[in-house]
């Protein structure tokens, strides 16, 4: 029999784990050719702002080893045409609509959220904490934990009980448990792990940075390894607190390393930019990897990583020899 991937983010039951980066599937529409939204655990919306932005001027985005860099500056139409147009659409695909809030003050996060409150399409709230503070001289709210837990508290007092809300966190921090406690404390149902890590590209051609913004954000399989203990940290410290874990996920048993560590939900995100059908491959491998390993449950699976060594849960039998290698090509891992 093959194993259940019901999860659960707080109150909000999903089918499988496996949801879209923030930003990563755009509105839903280009997704939506390649893959049917409603078969997905959830879509994870661009971040919306109050207001129109434009963005960064090109270039954005370069490729890296492992990844890629990229610097968007958060573009969107705003929350009155998100409201008019890109939720009804996902409504109309029977997406389980997860919204990023961003903003530049307090007072940004708390006019979306409030602009959200009725909306009975939201099943969930990320709020984007990344968003630089034009208060505190353009210093990222998840850079402190006051500042983190402003935008949180800001958010959850508009949002609707019953809709949980997740504070989606940097790890270019130096106590990354610390700004998590202070976020749980200001009212966040649960976490996400992680955003991309700070980085830059140099074009040996032009001799300039790569991005019209200099430096970027890091996403892609480079960065798997700090999201995993990243998850894995927080997972220690709150272990009542479900987490959506991103950062390189390529494959089913990437997303099973999440799980292990803590996460009930991953987020695909890079590898939709040349596999925009990745995410139902990874539910169907996530799947028969839990099977191959006697794991009927997925919820038994979350966090049995941070079990003492030694110790095998019962239900977790030998690997076949004969268990499917869904470890992509080195040429596709590094896109």
């Amino acid at each position: 029999m093959s194993a259940s991937l019901i999860t659960r983010l707080g109150p909000v039951e999903l089918p499988n784990p496996v949801l879209t980066a923030s930003g990563c599937g755009g509105t839903g529409r280009d997704l939506a050719q390649f893959a049917d939204l409603s078969r997905l655990g959830g879509f994870i919306t661009p971040s919306v702002l109050p207001q129109p932005r434009a963005g960064r001027p090109t270039p954005r985005m370069a490729e890296t080893p492992g990844g890629m860099v990229s610097a968007m500056g958060l573009p969107g139409p705003g929350i009155d045409t998100f409201l008019r147009r890109d939720l009804p659409f996902l409504a109309e695909q029977g997406a389980r609509t997860i919204v990023s809030v961003g903003g530049n003050s307090v007072a940004d996060y708390a006019e979306v959220a409030r602009r959200l409150r009725d909306e009975t399409a939201v099943c969930a709230v990320e709020v984007n904490v990344a968003c630089p503070n034009a208060e505190d001289r353009g210093l990222v709210f998840a850079s402190r934990p006051s500042a983190a837990a402003d935008v949180v508290r800001a958010v959850r007092t508009h949002i609707r009980p019953g809709v949980p809300v997740f504070a989606k966190l940097s790890p270019d921090v130096s106590d990354l448990v610390t700004i998590a406690l202070a976020c749980a404390d200001a009212g966040a149902d649960g976490l996400s792990l992680i955003n991309t890590v700070l980085g830059m590209a140099i074009d040996t051609t032009t001799l300039r940075p790569a991005l019209s913004g200099v430096s970027g954000g890091l996403s892609g399989p480079a960065i798997r390894p700090i999201a995993v203990r990243s998850v894995y940290q927080v997972h220690a410290a709150l272990p009542q607190l479900p987490i959506i874990g991103m950062g390189g996920i390529a494959t089913g048993l990437d997303a099973l390393e999440f799980i292990l560590a803590g996460a009930s939900a991953v987020a695909v995100g890079t590898t939709l930019f040349h596999d925009p059908s990745a995410a139902a491959r990874i539910v169907r491998e996530l799947e028969e990897a839990l099977t191959a390993r006697g794991i009927g449950r997925l919820a038994d699976a979350v966090g049995l990583a941070h079990r003492p060594y030694g110790f095998v849960p019962p239900q977790v039998h030998a690997l076949s020899t004969t268990e499917p290698n869904h470890e992509p090509k080195t040429e596709e891992r590094a896109q």
